[in-house]
């Protein structure tokens, strides 16, 4: 008896660990986070436990739940209760494939129980329910699409009373429908043609996911016991159905942040002799020498000129270096060579590095600077057509325009206690009452009515919309700010200082309780200036060692909220002057100051090195801006605080990381890091230490050669298994990323562009608006739908992939839903830029647009249908003596020609430059720019002939009908591929034997974006 009962101990000790270990990590049983649409545990609640926020209610009785031996606490469901489990109907809704997994009890043999029942009715469902058959209780599952039985099986149960784990797995790209009972496959049955994947697109927001019920039985009982019923948006594989199964039973698997095992879930894997695109043409790679500074690793070029045979004018070659984790190689003077890779090939280039005592290579001293948005107007096409920027920019900024403030405000009023007006509405997503993100969608959308403010001076009357909506906003928060810290009465009890903030009422400890009963609201005792949409517990817990995750004594990323809220306010006084958005901004600086200063280096170390619990977003931008705007140092300082120093300088001796040219970020949360070099290089601009720059140099070049997807998305890792993450080891994409997941958060795209803006700005590097434009145009573009503002999180790469918009009606934000708004109201910003005493013109972008140059009297007008063509006209309106330069884009292999009023211009350019011309100009003068462009491959840097295919800076992607588990092969001219190729340059329509292709941002169906290229 002893025994048994310390067995039950040791039972409830593990699974507490394993419950709260799992929870909230970006892995859960070695699977990608982002791979988990919802996850019921089932213990006390119906809360889903994944940061979707589907959460269940009980129908029809009252949800119980009853001690287990083996699970601790599950949920009852029998006769006597007669309830059911709903679950909302958009978990399932857009799904490219399904995976659902639970733990059941049989309690009875009853013919016709229902373990869930999925759909809109008979016609559309998918069912899970008892029989009898041959005497034994059996699962039968039944799949319908529009009438049509288009799968079905029986599943043998083990006796009644005994615990079983039951998963479901549904794969359209193989059509097989697969069944697991105990970590053992099952049932596996083969679906033809499209069924699988109709019938997933028939579940869509509105169906009823019932669990414990028929749809269409009303009185269908189910009795049995069901613990952990979780839902996948990807089909989960042998491995992944073992772990879930094993970590639960005896212990087995993993449920650790940034595993560093391999997924299992592999790729097609290619011998060593198969030909990898030109590199079986490839006969040598000359050696090269380069030097550096004592303590910095060298910065190697990752192509190289190639010798190629029988006549092929290949491209530069792809060099794989290997990637130190720190710089013991070059503390001392003196030379070392290192061997690279190239894949396909068996020629080994080699790099002599010079280690020489010499300063490190100057850095960015540009006077550049952007024109405002209301500078610069989007014009339709030389036909009339509205361009892709015009496209997009009318569904938000229309869309924005009908949205209600009070619903941005909800969470911040529910937060202060406050009552809500007649009208206000919660939003869903990241910002619902017990998400612990919410409020950062109101930053977001600060920043959008700021932005949508700002451009929209050719209609005044919507103009004037946006402008009551900042002021009710900034009204409505400085409201709730100058709440924070002072007496609720005349008289009371209050806490002005931000470091003595006590427990909330009723609680003996912080915690991040949101709910409408568990929520503290005595904002009196918050601390002069606070200001979010949740109380400050998130902040005090983050320097308490909290983690991530949805439970009341984990967090979610507060700083990182914090951050929009303030750059929203900030933007806001730039563009109107409202000086309440910057004493709210002033308020909450002090707050934020007053508590990190007093925190030692090693906590502040630990606490930005939290997965997603740290991550502040760009709060180092944000405080160096502050100080700026107010010119108070004491903000600089603040932002100096947000240093993440493990990534920058390794260690705070600051003896190698990302100043050194040291990768410290590989596997780590792509976007949790970008913004945080951002607000490296905002330091540098207001510090001028020249380490600041170094960080987000060797960052920007170090992500771009190394971690890119050909769209510009830079994340999505199966190694380690988030898609989120960056990949484990750098310039090896094919071997450890495409997640299954998805790849490409697209607002880590958003970070990267406003990076390459910015040091573009700086040091007027071509190289920083040429990925400008291709993650402008094949990520951003590509990333909102065809009818609507919806938008993608992730982008996936694979085979047959299918984009996935969400938010049609901005009622419920994710992460990229919230940059979304902002991208797509200032896709004007980077067309032109100016140095700031007016005397030269940089023209970056070929988009029909109107300059408005106030400052020189002068407007330019870009006319074109680019990229349906290939050419540009300026027009010059007004006189004055300037330099223009003009973008060569690095894609331009086959020249360019320009000509001024008719006369073509005898000038020298090469591609990745700008062309300088210097004249006076005259009202009228006319500029005509041709860029002809030219098909070619960007290969993944370790599986060269997995490429995308280009035409000009546009990606273009096969079309395809169904989903696929290979990727599309295809065979080209090795000399000229455009060979290959029907075209149809003016519609942007071009096929391959066959097969459509169109520009990735005018992709709404199935898609395979990586082709395997075969040249011959």
């Amino acid at each position: 008896m002893k025994v048994k009962k310390l067995l039950l101990f040791l039972l409830f000790i593990f699974f507490s660990l394993a419950i709260q270990a799992q929870n909230g990590d970006q892995m859960l049983d070695g699977i990608g986070e982002t791979a988990l649409v919802a996850r019921y545990p089932l213990l006390e609640d119906l809360q889903d436990w994944s940061r979707n926020n589907l959460h269940g209610e009980f129908l029809a009785g009252e949800a119980v739940f009853e001690h287990d031996e083996n699970f601790l606490r599950v949920l009852s469901f029998s006769k006597e209760n007669m309830g059911y489990m709903r679950i909302p109907g958009e978990t399932i809704e857009g799904l490219a494939a399904l995976s659902i997994s639970t733990w059941f009890n049989m309690q009875s043999t009853a013919t016709g129980q229902v373990l869930f029942d999925f759909g809109a009715s008979e016609r559309n469902r998918l069912s899970v329910r008892t029989l009898i058959k041959d005497g034994q209780l059996h699962f039968q599952t039944i799949i319908v699409n529009e009438g049509a039985l288009i799968g079905s099986s029986l599943t043998a149960v083990r006796d009644l009373y005994q615990w079983n784990h039951f998963v479901l797995i549904l794969d359209p790209a193989s059509n097989h429908l697969w069944i697991y009972l105990n970590g053992v496959i099952i049932e596996e049955i083969s679906v033809e043609g499209l069924a699988l994947e109709k019938a997933l697109a028939s579940f869509g927001p509105n169906n009823k996911c019932f669990i414990g019920r028929g749809i269409d039985q009303e009185n269908s009982v189910l009795d049995a016991y069901m613990h952990d019923f979780r839902i996948y948006r990807i089909p989960l594989n042998e491995i992944q159905v073992k772990n879930i199964f094993h970590l639960s039973v005896d212990g087995e698997g993993t449920s650790q942040v940034n595993v560093q095992e391999k997924s299992s879930d592999d790729l097609p894997k290619f011998d060593a002799h198969y030909p990898q695109l030109y590199n079986p043409y490839l006969t040598d790679v000359a050696d090269i020498e380069v030097k550096t500074s004592v303590g910095h690793l060298p910065v190697l070029p990752r192509y190289l000129k190639g010798v190629y045979q029988e006549g092929i004018d290949g491209p530069l070659v792809r060099v794989l270096w290997p990637a130190p984790k720190d710089n013991r190689a070059v503390l001392h003077e003196g030379e070392y060579t290192i061997s690279g890779k190239i894949a396909g090939s068996s020629i080994v280039p080699k790099a002599v590095v010079k280690i020489v005592d010499a300063p490190v290579p100057s850095t960015g001293t540009s006077s550049l600077e952007a024109f405002e948005l209301g500078q610069v107007r989007l014009d339709t096409d030389l036909q009339g057509r509205p361009s892709k920027f015009i496209e997009n920019r009318d569904k938000f900024i229309f869309t924005l325009a009908k949205t209600n403030p009070d619903d941005f405000l909800y969470m911040f009023r529910n937060a202060f206690g406050q009552e809500q007006p007649e009208a206000a509405k919660p939003l869903g997503g990241w910002d619902s009452q017990e998400t612990k993100l919410r409020g950062h969608a109101t930053g977001h959308y600060l920043t959008a009515i700021a932005q949508a403010y700002s451009s929209s001076n050719y209609d005044t009357a919507l103009q004037a919309i946006f402008k009551l909506k900042m002021d009710y906003m900034v009204q409505t928060l400085y409201r709730l700010s100058q709440l924070s810290g002072k007496p609720q009465k005349t008289t009371g009890d209050y806490e002005a200082e931000p470091t003595k903030i006590p427990i909330g009422p009723d609680k003996t400890a912080f915690n991040s309780d949101l709910s409408k009963e568990g929520i503290r609201t005595d904002y009196w005792n918050w601390g002069k200036g606070y200001i979010s949409a949740y109380p400050p517990d998130q902040f005090i817990m983050l320097e308490q060692g909290a983690n991530y995750g949805g439970q009341k004594n984990q967090i979610w990323a507060p700083y990182y909220t914090l951050h929009k809220i303030l750059a929203g306010l900030m933007d806001i006084y730039e563009v109107s002057g409202n000086p309440k958005a910057l004493e709210i901004a002033e308020g909450m600086g002090s707050w934020v100051h007053a508590r990190l200063s007093q925190l030692p280096t090693e906590t502040l170390i630990k606490m930005w090195n939290s997965y997603i619990a740290g991550e502040f977003g760009g709060m180092n931008e944000a405080m160096a801006r502050l100080s700026r705007l107010t010119g108070q140092t004491v903000f600089l300082e603040t932002a100096a605080l947000f240093d993440n120093i493990k990534v920058f300088y390794g260690d705070q001796g600051q003896h190698h990381g990302l100043a050194k040219n040291v990768d410290t970020f590989r596997g780590l949360h792509a976007n949790q890091h970008i913004p945080q070099i951002m607000g490296a290089l905002e330091m540098y601009k207001e510090t001028g230490l020249s380490q600041y720059f170094h960080i987000a140099n060797n960052f920007w070049h170090m992500v771009t050669n190394d971690y890119m997807y050909s769209i510009g998305g830079v994340a999505g890792a199966r190694n380690p298994a988030n898609a989120e993450c960056f990949i484990n080891e750098p310039a090896s994409l094919y071997e450890n990323g495409f997640a299954a997941g998805g790849q490409n958060e697209t607002c880590a795209t958003y970070n990267m562009l406003k990076l390459s803006r910015q040091l573009f700005l700086l040091g007027k590097n071509p190289v920083f608006m040429d990925y400008y434009e291709r993650g402008l145009y094949n990520h951003i573009l590509a990333s909102v739908a065809e009818n609507s503002p919806a938008n993608t999180y992730h982008v996936p790469l694979r085979p047959g992939s299918l984009k996935h918009f969400g938010n049609p009606d901005m009622k419920g934000f994710t992460c990229c839903n919230g940059t979304a708004l902002e991208s797509s109201t200032k896709l004007q910003n980077s067309i032109y830029f100016k140095d700031r005493d007016n005397q030269s013109l940089f023209v970056n972008l070929f988009v029909p647009s109107t300059l408005n140059w106030t400052e020189r009297q002068i407007s330019i007008v870009q006319s074109t249908s680019f990229p349906r063509e290939d050419q540009t006209r300026l027009s010059i309106n007004g006189n004055g003596k300037f330099t223009l330069y003009l973008r060569v884009p690095q894609w331009a292999s086959e020249g360019f020609s320009i000509m001024i009023n008719g006369k073509e211009l005898d000038i020298d350019g090469a591609p990745g430059t700008y062309v300088k011309i210097a004249r006076q100009w005259n009202d009228g003068d006319t500029v005509e720019y041709r860029i002809p462009f030219q098909f070619h491959l960007e290969p993944v840097m370790d599986q060269q002939n997995i490429a995308s295919l280009f035409y000009g800076p546009v990606l273009l992607a096969a079309q395809e009908n169904a989903p696929r588990k290979a990727w599309r092969k295809v065979r080209l001219n090795a000399k000229d591929i455009g060979k290959s190729i029907e075209a149809d340059p003016e519609q942007l329509e071009f096929i391959i034997d066959g097969i459509s292709y169109k520009p990735f941002y005018d992709t709404y169906g199935r898609y395979s974006v990586y082709l395997d290229v075969l040249l011959e």
